[in-house]
């Protein structure tokens, strides 16, 4: 059901419009700019959550210096800004302005899971742009269900939404994600999630750069239950202002139980993110609080799986059998 935006979100929304304006107005280029600009003053002069990014970046390359650190966080928040501005460009481009501006590898192997009809799960995180990762896919003819998290802006929600479905994605609700995203599985087509965020308690522990982190099974469960094979997408920004998407394939785990088989292909896939983030650790959305759940103290969960579970629930936490 639609939300009824309030007087906040009209005024929210009113600035996304001036954003989108001022693209236009100042060209992309020098919008990008000034975004990237305003990214870095968020950090530097107003700090928001600046203490966690730092922290993050030490914790995950302990052998790095502070100048290191703080030149880092400067460049996530100036990445942040500057790709706000593209994807709300995103927003009135088509798919021939997305062939334009991205170079894509592994397109092959993608499609040929689409042909032979077992479809296939593709695992993303916030690193570079997503969306743009994702638009690069169907304007090149990949059939795309994508599984979106409801926007706290109802207005905003509704522009990115329709936006996604312009250029050819169907989007599904988390609420209604796991049998949405079978169904979209067995119809040969491709299952995008964004999975690199905190699944709290609900989560399988694997490591992620140096540490554990609760991670969400239901790519790797969705893929063991489908058949499907499973690829780690990027789609990461180079200095000449176009992306580079690719598509790394991760071979399922040679492992006979299948508890044991979902974690190491949940780690597996994590391994692959976090090499993407370690060669371009400034493309990486370290604003979000990455390890905020801390691993059972007897070490129980930390790469291991409940001996019973059911489908996801949603995009990735899953439901415990009782």
């Amino acid at each position: 059901m639609s939300r009824r935006p309030t007087r906040q979100h009209r005024l929210e929304f009113a600035l996304i419009r001036l954003a989108r304006w001022l693209d236009h107005r100042l060209g992309g280029g020098r919008a990008e700019r000034l975004a990237a600009a305003l990214g870095r003053v968020v950090y530097r002069r107003l700090r928001i959550r600046a203490d966690v990014v730092e922290r993050q970046l030490r914790q995950a390359f302990p052998d790095r210096d502070e100048a290191w650190v703080r030149a880092t966080a400067a460049a996530s928040y100036a990445h942040l800004g500057r790709e706000g501005m593209s994807m709300l460009r995103l927003s009135r481009q088509g798919p021939q302005d997305v062939i334009a501006i991205t170079d894509v590898e592994g397109l092959e192997a993608v499609r040929a899971a689409v042909e032979a009809g077992t479809g296939a799960v593709m695992v993303t995180g916030h690193f570079g742009n997503w969306e743009i990762g994702g638009a690069a896919l169907t304007a090149r003819g990949i059939p795309l269900d994508v599984v979106a998290q409801r926007q706290a802006n109802p207005l905003f929600d509704r522009m990115i939404n329709d936006a996604r479905e312009r250029l050819g994605m169907t989007v599904i609700r988390r609420g209604n994600a796991t049998k949405e995203a079978l169904r979209t599985l067995r119809a040969g087509r491709v299952i995008a999630l964004v999975a690199d965020q905190d699944a709290r308690g609900s989560g399988l522990f694997v490591p992620f750069m140096g540490r554990p982190a609760s991670t969400h099974r239901g790519p790797a469960l969705l893929a063991l239950r489908s058949g499907a094979p499973v690829f780690i997408g990027t789609a990461v920004r180079r200095p000449d202002g176009r992306y580079r998407v690719r598509m790394t394939p991760i071979p399922v785990p040679d492992v006979q139980d299948p508890d044991a088989r979902l974690a190491a292909l949940t780690r597996a896939h994590v391994a692959a993110l976090e090499a993407a983030v370690r060669e371009e650790p400034g493309q990486y959305l370290w604003q979000h609080r990455r390890w905020k759940t801390a691993p059972p103290e007897d070490g129980a969960g930390n790469g291991c799986v409940p001996r019973s579970v059911s489908l996801p629930d949603d995009e990735g936490t899953l439901r415990r059998s009782e």
